[in-house]
């Protein structure tokens, strides 16, 4: 797309879309979770330019839910970002009929509702018409559905029915997941770490001891606490040159006007009023009193489903917006950083989609300050809060203060350096040649090449293997069992036509190898293609459709080889000039922890007051965590732990190299200090569990290099813990996966000899 890049995790679902939809064993319907704040509509716009420029003739009808004129936000977006692709509207499919290529963004309301004006009910055939004119003419249709969770009702299942598409792609933060097909999900912590969203939702920050006289009191307190935030926040963004005005939210409960105007007076008695511009209303009109606020017109965003530049502009004047229903999909503020739900002696449907417009990041990029990277939501309605934690939106949290001993610790960290942020291609060719010959066993001899890879599961040859199911199944679980197609079909490949499909193969490999498309496309065709420069590096003097089909057919096993080449411990990448910073612990920190836990219990020998375990239960650590930190406490010789954190520029980090040459950073869990002062670095891992390795860490052995090297060089003692059958192991010698080596000690043989 032009201008754009997608972070990885956008390309891998872009990737599935891609896949799924091009593959005929795929179930019709699929299903794509992508959370707020993601780049929902970014993916799925990368995913219509790959497939047209494969399929130029179908046809995509992208459909929106009616509110927040998403449609048209939707349809600016693709022309702006892929002005190569034909778009339309319900109107031009209307006039016009579908045209072959096209994608038509449709808004539901104007094809559903009675009384809409795009489509009359003595018209709404019309556009069956115009449907059943294209499955005439043999075109195909591709349905995407924006937030599939909303409009679900029979108009719209009649309409989905008629177009009786290729595939139906659902997309949306919460979808709903009894829907049969294939399925993706987008992480949150993925869209966390690229810096998208915010790192999390504070609940109720620095209200645990409040005194409320009354409902008007604590409604009051909430404001005050709400402005208190967004005036600290405001500091830090012109700490960092930011020219970013935080806005606050205010969310009221339905029929309850006269709490509207007790707001509005007691933001007037703070500074802030509709005469001097700094609120602004979002209200339906459908009372007097909203009507009056209306006709107004004082410093207010439009009244309906528009929303003005004027609101969302990063600097734009405003800083409280008041409204009573959920805001609208597709509304995108991300200056918006606090939330005060107001609550009503009655409990009230809660819709966590308003939540999602708290956690965008205003320039797309994280500060390492907690503040700017958080979002803040103000309440005193439990059910409320209950819903956000159960939802995982949130947590309730606390300011914890270090401890005056701690403030001592001095350690070094590591911080990349970007301008050493590059492969080695040559060096990586030739790494990759090597690692190859040697897995395999391979020569100089291409026919010998060709026989060992073929007995290694390697599909040499001009004909491309697709599988396919049949048979009787009595039950859906026969058909589970079966993990690949019981029926084979061959395929000549076609230079031509297999072209589009091999190139899909290569972005999957490219991502492993951290080089470009052209890139990637080169080195497997000096290692694998005979008309190519550098014939010393060929393994198998493929001809062109052979080259084609080999690629194709034998992706995913090149991908694994690439993948375990990369974890590779490897000393031949130096990274250059790596910043070297003292470290000290934060002054503060906030800690998640669970408000309804009971037997709470203060842990001492923690560097910050008051930390408890109700922040380390299940919901935020691993059990390895659990019990380090556990085992830390009932410890005599350890005087300080501190957990550092997974990200941002406050933590301790230590920079390594894959054997690719990408540069990652590695962020330890524990600092422990012990009465000695001696500083231990722990890195916890998932241990085993009836005999099967828990760790999911791919770099693991990448990480326990890197951690070994930087503490010998600063004097650090260090090590990895892991768990098996409730007891911790410790290894500081090297790496092995089975506890049962000798590397892995029980915990207090370490520390009982300190």
């Amino acid at each position: 797309m032009i201008g754009l890049k997608l972070k990885d995790f956008q390309e891998k679902a872009v990737d599935f879309l891609f896949d799924k939809t091009t593959d005929i064993k795929s179930k019709r319907r699929i299903l794509l979770q992508s959370p707020t704040g993601s780049g929902k509509t970014i993916i799925l716009i990368g995913y219509v330019e790959r497939y047209l420029n494969y399929k130029g003739d179908d046809i995509i009808c992208w459909f929106c839910p009616g509110k927040g004129e998403l449609e048209e936000q939707s349809k600016e977006k693709m022309e702006k970002f892929a002005p190569n692709l034909k778009t339309g509207d319900i109107f031009d499919i209307l006039n016009n009929g579908f045209e072959q290529g096209t994608s038509y963004f449709i808004n539901w309301e104007t094809i559903t509702k009675k009384d809409n004006k795009a489509i009359r009910e003595s018209e709404r055939k019309n556009l069956f018409e115009r449907i059943k004119e294209a499955h005439n003419q043999n075109l195909k249709f591709i349905v995407i559905i924006d937030e599939e969770h909303q409009n679900n009702t029979l108009k719209v299942k009649d309409i989905l029915d008629s177009i009786s598409a290729e595939y139906e792609i659902r997309v949306s933060a919460t979808p709903n997941k009894r829907i049969v097909g294939e399925f993706h999900e987008i992480l949150e912590t993925d869209v966390i770490n690229e810096e998208l969203i915010t790192k999390a939702m504070y609940i109720n920050e620095d209200l645990e001891n409040i005194e409320l006289k009354n409902f008007e009191h604590e409604t009051m307190i909430l404001l005050e606490k709400a402005d208190e935030k967004r005036k600290n926040i405001l500091q830090e963004y012109k700490n960092e040159n930011e020219d970013i005005n935080p806005l606050v939210l205010i969310q009221f409960p339905n029929l309850n006007d006269e709490l509207i105007e007790k707001v509005e007076r007691k933001l007037e008695e703070m500074g802030y009023s509709y005469d001097n511009g700094l609120v602004a209303s979002w209200f339906s009109a459908d009372t007097k009193e909203d009507k009056k606020r209306k006709s107004k017109k004082l410093g207010k965003i439009n009244i309906g489903n528009s929303v003005e530049e004027s609101i969302t502009k990063n600097n734009a004047k405003p800083v409280f917006l008041l409204f009573k229903q959920a805001l609208s999909t597709g509304w995108d503020c991300p200056r918006a950083k606090v939330l005060i739900k107001l609550r009503e002696n009655m409990n009230e449907t809660f819709e966590i989609q308003t939540l999602g417009r708290l956690r965008r990041m205003p320039k797309a990029k994280h500060y390492g300050k907690e503040i700017l990277d958080c979002s803040y939501l103000y309440t005193f309605d439990e059910e409320y809060k209950r819903s956000v934690i159960a939802a995982k939106e949130g947590f309730e949290t606390k300011r914890l203060f270090l401890k005056k001993e701690p403030k001592s610790i001095r350690l070094k960290k590591e911080i990349k350096n970007l301008d050493g942020n590059y492969v080695d291609e040559k060096l990586v060719r030739n790494k990759i040649f090597e690692y190859l010959k040697e897995k395999y066993k391979l020569t100089t001899s291409k026919i010998e090449n060709r026989k060992k890879l073929s007995n290694y599961g390697f599909e040499i040859g001009t004909v491309l293997k697709r599988e396919y199911l049949s048979g009787r199944f009595r039950i859906f679980n026969e058909i589970a069992k079966i993990k690949k197609g019981q029926n084979e079909i061959q395929i000549e490949v076609n230079t031509y036509a297999h072209g589009i499909e091999l190139r899909p193969k290569i972005d999957r490999l490219k991502k492993v190898l951290g080089i470009s498309y052209g890139k990637t496309l080169q080195l497997l065709q000096l290692l694998f293609y005979k008309d190519f420069k550098n014939s010393q590096y060929n393994l198998l003097n493929l001809n062109l459709r052979e080259f084609y089909a080999f690629i194709i057919n034998n992706a995913d096993i090149l991908k694994n080889d690439f993948l375990e080449f990369d974890v590779k411990i490897s000393h031949q990448f130096q990274i250059l000039n790596i910043k070297t910073v003292e470290f000290f612990i934060p002054e503060e920190e906030h800690y998640k922890f669970i408000p309804f836990e009971k037997n709470i219990r203060i842990y001492d020998s923690n560097v910050y007051e008051n930390y408890d375990t109700s922040m380390i239960t299940e919901d935020f650590r691993s059990k390895s965590e659990r019990l380090f930190e556990r085992y830390c406490e009932n410890n005599p010789k350890i005087k300080n732990v501190y957990k550092n954190g997974d990200s941002g520029q406050q933590y301790l980090s230590i920079v390594y190299t894959t054997n690719m040459g990408k540069q990652r950073s590695f962020y330890p869990d524990y600092i422990v200090q012990l009465n000695n002062d001696k500083i231990w670095l722990i890195e916890t891992k998932g241990g085993e569990s009836k005999g099967q390795d828990k760790n999911i860490d791919e770099y693991v052995e990448n990480k326990f290099s890197a951690l070994k090297h930087f503490s010998e060089k600063y004097g650090y003692n260090f090590g990895f813990v892991r768990d098996k059958d409730e007891e911790l192991y410790f290894n500081n010698t090297k790496y092995e996966k089975e506890l049962s080596k000798d590397n892995w000690k029980f915990i207090d043989e370490i520390f009982d000899g300190i």
